[in-house]
């Protein structure tokens, strides 16, 4: 095997490309509108007065003083977990956290038994995939105990796949030369899982003979649908008709519709695409706005679709939300373009008032967009098949967060202000295709790397969680906002007035800046009553329960930024406890915390736990965890958790 000490893992590039930023526009970013919004007198008077005091007090001493007095008022009732650092997974006391489905499980009863010394392309397409993200559990004929689990599979790690691929060198890992073989079982190690699963006594196992059983991967036949379907733009040699695709990519979070389709968000398609565009190629400008090329795989070297100097319209194809329907396992998926073309973090769908549907999406990069798209027609909730192409037509919206909490949704509408042909724009098509420049245009918000963004039916409230954004400047300090680089991140509770999602208009306030409390100048604004283990970093996928209270799940925590692992918290977002965070589940090291999804009824809590050993040096023979299975013959494998509580009942 011949090494590259220049290539690096997947993992590495998606950490620097998500790092970038490449929002050149003049657009405000949501720090200077915080910043703007809460002069330093409105903070030491009114609803921010805590998190003004947090900053000069310590919050250690504020949290001793109140603990006592607040902790009975908590709507969540579980004894909080510890935080810490191992090798494993940790949930509360008094909860069981079984391992439901591993990377390599079988998925139908013909699937051959998971290998890793001996993989193929074959055998991983009908295999459980890699590094599961979204989770979404649709009961079967509105049972608790019987449903189908959907699941993405969004990237690879092939330092950690692959046995002999990757070295260590001066404490570097260096991969090794691609070949087909490889690559091929890359690109069915993708997409997603729909697989049916059943709670039997206390237990819950996968149906492996169940007739909706699925695998999706990279090269599973999709559709084009909606206004870019058919336009010149995603036209190929291989698809002239611009309608018919190969394969998702990168799929992150997702989401549910009320109709019992699986959304599947697609992220961050440029690590997969290489080759290059003459400077002056009309889609120059439009790939290098989404980072395409980025070549974090070597796809492109054996497939002509994902090199850019061969098939230069091949990445317009990618960057959308599609829809699977999970109940017919020979439909075909469709791409929704009328939701937009960007890296879709997730897609969370909520019916308003007026029966129109409404869909959350962030784009998951620093100095991004926050986006919602509202249907043309309405939910029928007696007829399924009448629902099948509601995201098909509508309006696209991105948000310009307004300094006197008010949010303006702005249309991105062909023909509308800046949207016109003067500025490049010749149809809707054009704008979806580049909903970034769109959006730009329009003078959105540039916000903190936006990921989920989670609609709470039951109130008209929206959280979205903003990971962090290393790249603010210091231009932005003041009282209160005081951090020059957003390291930790923070959630913005968006109101929707009437809990009409439809809204034009909205009022947003934060929720959380997130961090350690203790330490002054991050500037953390959890409840005084949050214990040490409560607090968080990296907000990053976020759930409502059955009761409407907000669980949040986190993506970067580690020893070396915040001394404890990713993991999930509970969140207090109403009442005199608002802004308490609770840790109830950590993963192990190397590991991000994906997809907390509940059963209707509480009982149940599946969680994805994605690339564990993930960072450092590790490789496929020197792991820094071999979780799940801690067998020295099998490396880590990214799994999904099913949690329940000792002795059966609600949790938290």
């Amino acid at each position: 095997m011949q090494y590259d000490k220049d290539v690096i893992s997947p993992a590495t590039r998606r950490e620097n490309s998500e790092d970038i930023g490449r929002n050149a526009s003049a657009n405000p970013t949501m720090g200077d509108v915080i910043a703007r919004r809460y002069s330093r007198r409105s903070v030491i008077r009114g609803s921010l007065a805590v998190a003004a005091i947090g900053a000069i007090i310590d919050p250690l001493a504020l949290i001793a003083r109140n603990t006592a007095q607040t902790k009975e008022a908590s709507s969540f009732e579980f004894e909080e977990l510890g935080a810490g650092s191992d090798e494993t997974h940790h949930v509360a006391n008094g909860y069981r956290a079984d391992i439901l489905l591993r990377w390599g499980d079988k998925i139908f009863p013909g699937s051959p038994s998971f290998n890793s010394a001996s993989q193929s392309a074959t055998a991983q397409a009908k295999q459980f995939g890699y590094n599961n993200d979204f989770v979404g559990f649709i009961p079967i004929d509105g049972a608790n105990d019987r449903g189908l689990l959907v699941v993405n599979h969004e990237y690879t790690n092939p330092e950690l796949m692959f046995p002999n691929f990757a070295k260590i060198e001066n404490g570097e890992v260096s991969l090794g030369r691609y070949t087909k073989d490889l690559v091929d079982i890359e690109i069915a190690a993708h997409g997603g899982t729909i697989i049916e699963i059943r709670k039997i006594k206390s237990n819950w196992h996968p149906v492996l003979d169940s007739y909706y059983n699925r695998r999706i991967t990279a090269a599973t036949e999709m559709e084009l649908s909606g206004p870019v379907a058919g336009h010149d733009r995603v036209k190929t040699y291989a698809d002239p008709s611009g309608k018919k695709v190969f394969g998702t990519l990168n799929n992150c979070a997702g989401g549910l519709t009320p109709w019992g389709t699986y959304l599947m968000a697609e992220e961050n398609i440029n690590g997969y695409f290489n080759g290059r565009l003459a400077d002056g190629h009309v889609e120059f400008q439009n790939h290098s706005r989404m980072g395409i090329p980025d070549a974090w795989y070597d796809w492109g070297s054996f497939y002509d679709r994902f090199d850019v100097s061969k098939e230069p319209l091949e990445p317009n194809r990618f960057g959308w939300i599609v829809e699977v329907d999970p109940f017919e396992p020979t439909s075909i998926p469709k791409k929704r373009t009328a939701l937009g073309r960007f890296k879709h973090e997730g897609c969370e769908t909520v019916v308003s008032p007026s029966g129109r549907v409404v869909a959350y999406s962030g784009d998951d990069e620093r100095f991004e967009y926050v986006y919602k798209f509202v249907s043309k027609g309405v939910y029928d909730s007696s007829d399924r098949m009448s629902n099948k192409d509601l995201l098909d037509e509508g309006t696209l919206y991105v948000a310009r967060f307004d300094v006197d909490g008010t949010v303006d949704w702005l249309p991105l509408v062909y023909g509308r202000g800046p949207l016109k042909s003067e500025n490049g724009f010749m149809s809707q098509a054009d704008v979806l295709i580049e909903t970034r420049r769109a959006a730009d245009l329009l003078g959105a918000t540039k916000m903190d790397r936006p990921e989920d963004i989670v609609p709470n039916p039951a109130t008209g409230k929206v959280y979205v969680m903003l990971t962090n954004n290393t790249r603010r400047t210091a231009d932005n300090l003041d009282a209160a906002n005081p951090r020059s680089e957003n390291a930790f991140g923070h959630i913005i509770e968006i109101s929707e007035p009437d809990g009409d999602f439809t809204s034009k208009t909205s009022r947003w306030e934060i929720l959380l800046k997130c961090g350690d409390p203790s330490i002054a100048h991050v500037g953390a604004t959890f409840s005084p009553s949050t214990s040490e283990n409560g607090w968080f970093g990296m907000p990053d996928n976020g759930t409502i329960d059955t009761d409407g209270r907000l669980w949040v799940a986190t993506d970067g925590n580690s020893k070396e930024k915040t001394g404890r692992t990713d993991g999930l918290w509970a969140v207090e977002t109403e009442g005199p406890e608002r802004g308490r965070s609770m840790l109830f589940f950590r993963v192990p090291i190397g590991a991000e915390m994906c997809g907390p999804c509940f059963t209707p009824d509480g009982e149940a809590l599946f969680l994805s736990v994605q690339h564990p050993a993930e960072g450092g040096s590790s490789t496929y023979e020197y792991p820094s965890t071999r979780w799940p299975d801690f067998d020295p013959n099998i490396p880590a494998r990214p799994a999904v958790v099913v949690v329940t509580k000792l002795g059966g009942g609600k949790l938290a």
